[in-house]
This record gives C-alpha cells, sequence and structure tokens, in this order.
C-alpha cells in the first residue's frame, strides 16, 4: 500500500466513522389547539398558573415502562415547555367551550384582571406509548372579588387511548385529555357565573 493510498483509507474510514456516530436529528412535538371562537366576550378567565410534576417537566418526553418504571426520549422533545402549553391549550378549549368568553393564558392577556381565575394543578402526565395518555389535575375557578361566588374546585382525570404506534398519536391524545379536563373546568366557570349573577 502506498502512503499517498493508504492516507486516502485512512480519511475515509475516519469519515464513515464520524457519519456513523452523528447524533439523530430530534423530532419536536407540540400540543395542538383550538381555535378560538370569533363570538363577542362578555367576560375574561386566566388560566394559571399552572403546574406540573417535576418528572415531566423537561424538553423530552417522559415515557410510562411500567409501574415504577419510565424511560427518556432523548430525540423525542417537546417544541414548548408542558409549564407553557398546557395553559395555552387549556385556554383555547375553555374559549370553544364557553364560546362568550375571552380566555388567556397567565401571565399574558388580562392577568390578575380577569372575571375568573383558574389554577390547576396536573398530579399526572403520563405517557405510554401505544396505550394511552393519561391527565389527572387539581383545579380551582376563583371569581374576581365583587361576583359574589365563592371558589369552585375539582379533580379531573382523563385517560386517553393512543389511536397510532408513534409518538404523534401520543401528543394527540395528550391534546384529547386536556380537552376532556377542560369541559369539566368550563361547568365550574359556568356554575360560578351563575351563582355570581353573571
Amino acid at each position: 500500500m502506498t502512503p499517498h493510498f493508504g492516507f486516502i483509507a485512512a480519511s475515509l474510514l475516519a469519515a464513515s466513522t464520524l457519519a456513523g456516530c452523528a447524533s439523530p436529528t430530534p423530532r419536536y412535538y407540540t400540543l395542538s389547539a383550538p381555535e378560538q371562537p370569533a363570538a363577542k366576550a362578555l367576560y375574561s378567565v386566566a388560566v394559571g398558573p399552572v403546574t406540573v410534576p417535576d418528572s415531566v417537566d423537561r424538553s423530552q418526553l417522559v415515557l410510562r415502562t411500567g409501574a415504577n418504571e419510565v424511560a427518556i426520549a432523548e430525540q423525542s422533545r417537546w417544541a414548548e415547555s408542558p409549564k407553557t402549553a398546557i395553559p395555552r391549550v387549556i385556554a383555547a378549549n375553555l374559549a370553544q367551550a364557553l364560546g362568550d368568553a375571552y380566555v388567556s393564558a397567565y401571565p399574558q392577556g388580562v392577568g390578575s384582571e380577569a372575571d375568573y381565575r383558574v389554577t390547576v394543578d396536573i398530579q399526572r402526565f403520563e405517557s405510554a406509548p401505544g396505550d394511552a395518555a393519561t391527565v389527572e389535575a387539581l383545579w380551582t375557578v376563583t371569581a374576581a372579588k365583587g361576583k359574589g361566588a365563592a371558589p369552585r374546585s375539582g379533580r379531573s382525570l382523563a385517560r386517553e387511548p393512543v389511536q397510532g404506534k408513534d409518538y404523534n398519536a401520543l401528543v394527540a391524545a395528550h391534546g384529547r385529555a386536556l380537552a376532556n379536563i377542560s369541559r369539566d373546568i368550563a361547568e365550574a366557570v359556568r356554575a360560578a357565573r351563575a351563582a355570581g349573577g353573571g
């Protein structure tokens, strides 16, 4: 083997080794939300703050693989933090369910000046690929001073089957679970409005 040929062969080997060791390109996922209705808003609702378990408060998807075991999907990531995405999705679902409210995600929009404040504590946000997405939340609807309605609290548990084997299907199931929880919260907002005289 000539020195020149040996150099070329070594270079090709190094290049192929580097190509084989290159990290896979991450894939990013986002929770989808319905569009807010164009109807005239008669009152305002602010969603937030929303808390999530520390175990899922990260950029990577956290997958439930057993009763006491999870796995981190290093190359499958959230495009936005769950603490940001969840209030955005709940706010959009509430706006659609209520129809006559201006709903914003805290700290954007009307914030503390809202007629009703919704706080949410996500207790479980579990992802089981090919099985189900499970979301459990404690929530409270608090009326602004002068509205005359006592705070209304509840617990919602939503388990949505995953309609596919990929992570897109898993993320979509989380969106449906949050929509179910939002419907429970919407009922509490309606009840608070009725108790407070509108």
